[in-house]
């Protein structure tokens, strides 16, 4: 299991303290304070120094995260700002480079999850492989389908990478942001669809359509487009399962990422193996190799934002297959 930060390089976001159920954020040019669950401890800086270095301030309603959900709050302005603004993530050396727009939502997102910044250059990078194989075979370039997709940044990673890409999320606006992102990063050509993700991928099964990377970022509660309820607990294995099917038998990969706090690096790659039918966990990297050096490769760990005084702030996990 490894432990993931985004790199140094990334100027445009920045987790400056956390602690007391909060987190100081700094995206662009902005400060924001907004609660984090996961913040158990003491702040380093004082509330004082919170309040002086905001420019705003997440104001939880009643019942906020409660039930597994986050009800509606409100931003409390403590110095002028934009409603909207942009940031870019320039990746590592060769790695991906793109624009998202931000916003302040009602439920205490602004368009970004920065911890996911790992995945996306594990997304680019190995999209890039696929790419370069593909062109000096003079096969099609591979496709890569990114479900519950949000605003897109994994989208754009591999974009950016030279896929073509399947952008899947069943929010029509959030599809709408995503294609403002893409714009704003100079790209273009990624497929847009509103829909339930269990759906579609049940759909392309059934017509055996197969990608060469599949990205899943699922929350735990979910709605359709049309308003079905589901719950991640009672559908992830089903999902998981979906994906096995349409994933490429060889020459692809899988990236899962999930935020619900019941899960762990050991749960999630025990999903995957066993909708791939992989069986059980491996006692080590080293060991799956040797036994196995044709089998897909698995990986997992924690995706981890660090504050400027070195306190790290797990946030999620992540499971990543690559055969």
């Amino acid at each position: 299991m490894t432990i993931e930060t985004p790199g140094d390089f990334w100027k445009d976001y920045e987790l400056v303290d956390s602690g007391d159920f909060e987190k100081l954020e700094r995206f662009g040019r902005y400060f924001l304070i907004r609660p984090e669950p996961k913040a158990l401890w003491n702040k380093t800086m004082t509330d004082a120094e919170w309040q002086k270095s905001a420019h705003v301030v997440f104001r939880p309603g009643a019942g906020f995260g409660k039930a597994g959900k986050e009800d509606s709050g409100s931003w409390d302005k403590l110095r002028k700002m934009d409603e909207q603004w942009a940031i870019r993530y320039s990746g590592s050396r060769k790695g991906p480079d793109f624009s998202l727009r931000l916003g302040l939502t009602a439920f205490k997102h602004v368009g970004v999850f920065p911890e996911q910044a790992p995945n996306w250059e594990y997304i680019y990078r190995n999209t890039r492989e696929l790419v370069s194989k593909a062109e000096a075979e003079g096969a099609p370039r591979p496709k890569i389908l990114n479900l519950f997709a949000y605003t897109g940044a994994a989208s754009l990673a591999a974009r950016a990478a030279g896929a073509d890409v399947t952008h899947l999320d069943s929010v029509r606006q959030v599809v709408t942001w995503a294609r403002t992102n893409m714009e704003m990063s100079g790209l273009d050509n990624i497929r847009w669809i509103i829909e339930d993700a269990l759906k579609f991928a049940r759909r392309e099964a059934r017509r055996g359509n197969l990608y060469q990377g599949i990205i899943l970022d699922p929350p735990a509660y979910g709605h359709g487009p049309d308003g079905e309820k589901w719950k991640l607990d009672e559908c992830l294995f089903d999902i998981m399962k979906c994906v096995a099917s349409i994933l490429a038998p060889k020459d692809s990969f899988m990236v899962l990422n999930l935020y619900s706090n019941g899960y762990s690096a050991m749960l999630g790659e025990t999903v995957v193996r066993q909708a791939f039918g992989l069986g059980g966990n491996a006692a080590s990297k080293a060991d799956e190799t040797q036994t196995c050096p044709d089998c897909p490769k698995i990986d997992c760990g924690e995706l981890v934002l660090r504050d400027s005084f070195g306190k790290n702030l797990p946030l999620s996990i992540f499971v990543r297959l690559r055969r």
